[in-house]
């Protein structure tokens, strides 16, 4: 597996930041490649993703969720093999520090070769600052405030 960290400051308080990451459907958005997301339940998502004109189809399952600090999920089936944390952190009552933590393991030959080229790590930090732009221009959509445990 491949490890991705990126963290950004984002001029919004916590709960906004927390709140517009748990709109899971918004993430196309601002998330290059991601075609669609479909919430099938508080736990479950379905992905699809076209990346260097491969498109891949995957299933997310929230393992832990706790408002304003984190959410952890991992693939469950599909094409896509990942898990990964973002968590949010307070600054002050304007501003929080938002960092995504993802292991990916390359399926394919074109994200074994976008793995080696740093291309997916890349993808992620311009992902992570398009969540800021957006955030801070648009605010949330909407939230989900939600206690999901492990287990």
């Amino acid at each position: 597996m491949s490890a991705v960290k990126e963290a950004v400051e984002v001029e919004v308080p916590v709960s906004v930041a927390y709140n517009q990451w748990t709109q899971f459907e918004e993430f196309p958005k601002f998330m290059e490649g991601v075609e669609e997301i479909r919430q099938v339940d508080d736990r479950h998502n379905h992905w699809t993703t076209k990346i260097g004109g491969v498109k891949r189809e995957f299933d997310t399952e929230i393992v832990d969720q706790f408002p304003d600090e984190r959410i952890t999920w991992r693939t469950t089936s599909g094409d896509t093999k990942q898990k990964g944390t973002v968590s949010f952190q307070r600054l002050d009552d304007t501003h929080t520090r938002v960092q995504l933590v993802m292991d990916v393991e390359p399926t394919g030959a074109a994200e074994k070769a976008a793995d080696l080229t740093g291309t997916i790590d890349r993808r992620v930090k311009g992902d992570m600052r398009r969540f800021k732009e957006y955030i801070e221009q648009h605010g949330a959509s909407g939230s989900w405030r939600g206690r999901i445990t492990p287990g």
